[in-house]
């Protein structure tokens, strides 16, 4: 390590000390909340640096980055150079200035605490657990972290964070950790030269916390896990480093990164796989798409980039998972392995393993433009909830474009106007058909005001992220929901996001006709994030007997 990076880890460990001396920033400061049965587990993270963090123009980003050029060796045989880029903040540690700093630094961000808060079914706090930052944290302001799922059996609940290999600190206030590397696969192309496991935690009914160390997701961040059958499944990205497209395929790190991303699969309590045996289930790449324009099949994309997966969900032993992000591959709804038998075996097996786009789900690119040059429509869905084998609830998050200066006070532009929301989805003769989007009372692109927020950065509901919900004996499907945001912010990712509840009829194939709050198909806000705070998952609270 060098000098200046050798400073930051003790300035690193003395922001820790501090922040734990003041005493995280939560409603309830038990060492240990059992759950109650038939409530709800919110995940959220509290930004807790200050503005001595960082010297603009001063600070090196990422720390312990060394500008230059890097030779990597090739598969074939000889190296290949690369260079490395490093910068300097534009912006001291002060919220929400400090997130401009993501303009400088692509790599930016700072590890904070988890929290896990139980609610009632109408957002009222139950007690919080705070899970200890010396064990495992999360990125902020990463919108895809963190999101929280309950176990097939009913016994847990799973989330994705970071821990530090020997030498690197797990704590708050570390730099640039969602886009270190992982110790098992080391890119020496990634300017963020931290090791950083990508780690699945569990909590069961009684909040006691198991943590299992990975190493997927190198350069890049976990997203979600599900234990399922003793298993935990995971989804995420790789590669923030600095290897063009041929060079991903040609290196050996290349090819490392590229079997340890998309959905995996990881042991608990195994020690972190490494390479060759990172269990990378499947492998999506859009030349299995036929181009619905041109009759032939998709031109390859970058390896690996085309299983940028966000959301993930288990229904009747089968795995699900979507892309919403990125300008490669297609953003969609998939299947990941055969239906009714969730993924295992040994890393050849899970790697042969096929993923498909659902039939009737789009087959569009990412980037808006098919290989003629044409505009195409972009989807953006992240969580995914079964209400039974033929009705699927999607979050839509948007795309997150801001129109300023607002058009009849809406910042929200016309593709998330029409389908960012919950949409309902139903399976008709083998193929699934969108019947509506649940958005009334979500108010898309109208800013609402946070207390202390800077009034210029007010932020939008842009649609939604991580979903769950019930079916009632009465056919009414209840959903809860974690919003997305649209603003002016640095990164939008940081912006106080909402908590919100609608209902559906679950036989309906038109949406409600909405005439008051408490009506079908209007969403209500059951909890709102404050300033330095965001909702990131949603789920049912693991129960001692558990259920399917």
């Amino acid at each position: 390590m060098n000098k200046q990076f050798v400073a930051f880890l003790f300035a690193a460990a003395a922001a820790a000390a501090a922040a734990a001396a003041a005493g995280v920033r939560a409603e309830d400061h038990s060492d240990q909340l059992a759950f109650r049965p038939d409530t709800l587990v919110l995940s959220r993270s509290v930004y807790e640096g200050t503005a001595s963090l960082l010297v603009p123009g001063v600070t090196v980003l990422p720390p312990g980055c060394v500008a230059g050029t890097v030779n990597v060796p090739l598969i074939a045989g000889g190296t290949v150079p690369v260079a490395v880029t490093c910068s300097t903040p534009i912006a001291d540690g002060t919220f929400p200035g400090v997130f401009n700093n993501s303009a400088a630094d692509g790599h930016f961000g700072i590890t904070s605490p988890i929290f896990l808060d139980n609610l009632t079914a109408d957002g009222h706090l139950i007690g919080t657990l705070p899970i200890p930052t010396n064990e495992i944290v999360t990125s902020f302001s990463s919108k895809s972290e963190l999101a929280v799922n309950r176990s097939v059996d009913g016994k847990s609940i799973t989330f994705m964070g970071y821990r530090g290999a020997p030498g690197f600190p797990t704590a708050v206030n570390v730099f640039d950790v969602s886009n270190a590397n992982s110790p098992g696969v080391i890119d020496p192309t990634n300017a963020a030269v931290g090791q950083y496991y990508r780690s699945v935690a569990e909590v069961d009914s009684r909040g006691h916390l198991r943590i299992t160390e990975g190493n997927a997701y190198s350069g890049d961040n976990g997203r979600a896990a599900i234990k399922g059958h003793g298993l935990y499944y995971t989804v995420g990205n790789d590669n923030s480093g600095n290897l063009s497209k041929k060079q991903t395929t040609t290196t050996i790190v290349g090819e490392e990164l590229v079997r340890s991303t998309g959905a995996e699969l990881l042991v608990p309590g195994q020690a972190p796989p490494v390479p060759p045996n990172i269990n990378k289930i499947g492998d999506f790449e859009i030349n299995q798409v036929i181009e619905p324009s041109t009759g032939l099949p998709y031109p390859l994309d970058k390896a690996g980039k085309d299983n940028n997966f966000r959301g993930m969900t288990i229904f009747k032993d089968t795995l699900y998972v979507t892309k919403g992000s990125g300008g490669n591959g297609i953003n969609t709804v998939y299947q990941v392995g055969s239906a009714g038998v969730l993924p295992a075996g040994d890393t050849a097996a899970l790697a042969a393993l096929p993923i498909t786009i659902l039939p009737g789900f789009p087959h569009t690119l990412a980037s808006g433009v098919s290989s003629t040059g044409a505009a195409t429509p972009v989807a953006y869905p992240f969580g995914i909830w079964f209400a039974n084998p033929k009705t699927l609830y999607v979050c839509d998050e948007g795309d997150g474009t801001l129109v300023s200066p607002p058009v009849n006070g809406n910042v929200a532009d016309a593709t998330s106007l029409a389908t960012a929301g919950v949409q309902k989805w139903t399976l008709v003769n083998g193929a699934w058909q969108m019947d509506y989007v649940l958005q009334n009372g979500l108010n898309i692109g109208v800013p609402y005001t946070i207390a202390n927020y800077p009034a210029d950065l007010s932020p939008a509901t842009g649609g939604c992220r991580n979903i769950t919900g019930h079916v009632g004996q009465d056919g009414i499907v209840t959903l809860y929901a974690v919003t997305s945001t649209i603003s002016a912010s640095g990164d939008q990712g940081a912006d106080p996001n909402l908590l919100v509840k609608v209902t559906d009829r679950l036989d309906a194939t038109t949406p409600a006709k909405s005439s008051g709050k408490d009506s079908l198909g209007h969403f209500v806000t059951i909890r709102a994030a404050r300033a330095g705070e965001v909702f990131r998952g949603v789920a049912f609270a693991p129960a001692d007997d558990g259920e399917d």
